[in-house]
């Protein structure tokens, strides 16, 4: 099988690559190339997207987000070449405390309205191909290094550890909890629903919440509490925890 990985040089690309290289032939696309390939590809992995929660630039991030995914679903519908998108539990926004696909959506950021406005694209278009669409939770794992701020509670504190730093949590964090899941447990879903001829969309998780500070706990080091930033106040979600049971009952009907 030969897959289409795009965002291949990203936190989730990498991890990607390193599970695919072995088994499947592979190509990839840097968003802003003058074009793509689609001949001889099998299948589309789309990892690629401006994907801070902070991006305010609108037309830059539709353009790249939403405009880009559109454009290759449609190229993917008409060669029927299956495609898998990242998503993203930003949809539910910062008041839901279920986190079932079928709630109503609450995106906040333009980011999760890039991801919800896919969402509904493959869900209201006709599409000549399976379309899976999948929304992470808070992923952690290998290969976050260049993602700055928007790298991940374990990797951020353990950085500050390393450095003889004070682990950094904005005040109230002892009830900001998140469902944190490891890198490899998203691989290994997208993996596993590559043999699935089904569409729609799935959450990404664990199926529990664990709190910052329970996070800092088992880095391991000296706390210090810091005031939360504006810019992220009004689209903040100081919980999630992801329904994994429209998931599982995916995988148990394959």
């Amino acid at each position: 099988m030969h897959i289409l990985i795009t965002g291949h040089r990203g936190f989730i690309g990498q991890n990607m690559i390193n599970a695919l290289k072995d088994d499947h032939g592979l190509s990839f696309y840097e968003w802003g190339d003058p074009d793509y390939d689609l001949d001889g590809v099998d299948f589309v992995i789309h990892l690629g997207a401006i994907s801070s929660t902070a991006y305010r630039d609108v037309r830059q991030i539709m353009k790249q987000n939403y405009h880009f995914t559109v454009e290759l679903m449609e190229a993917c519908s008409a060669r029927q070449i299956p495609i898998q998108i990242a998503s993203s539990a930003s949809i539910y926004g910062p008041d839901n405390t279920t986190f079932v696909e079928s709630d109503p959506p609450d995106p906040r950021t333009p980011y999760a309205w890039t991801k919800y406005l896919v969402e509904e694209y493959a869900r209201t278009h006709f599409l000549n191909c399976p379309v899976q669409l999948f929304r992470y939770f808070n992923v952690y794992g290998p290969h976050e290094d260049h993602k700055g701020d928007q790298a991940s509670p374990y990797h951020k504190f353990q950085a500050q550890k390393d450095r003889g730093e004070k682990i950094r949590l904005f005040e109230g964090s002892e009830n900001f909890k998140r469902d944190f899941v490891h890198v490899d447990t998203v691989i290994n879903a997208h993996l596993r629903f590559m043999d699935l001829p089904v569409s729609g969309v799935w959450n990404i998780g664990t199926g529990t919440a664990k709190s910052f500070v329970e996070v800092a706990e088992e880095i391991g080091g000296e706390v210090e509490f810091i005031p939360m930033p504006e810019v992220l106040k009004s689209g903040y979600q100081a919980y999630t925890c992801a329904s994994v049971a429209k998931f599982l009952s995916t995988i148990s009907g394959s």
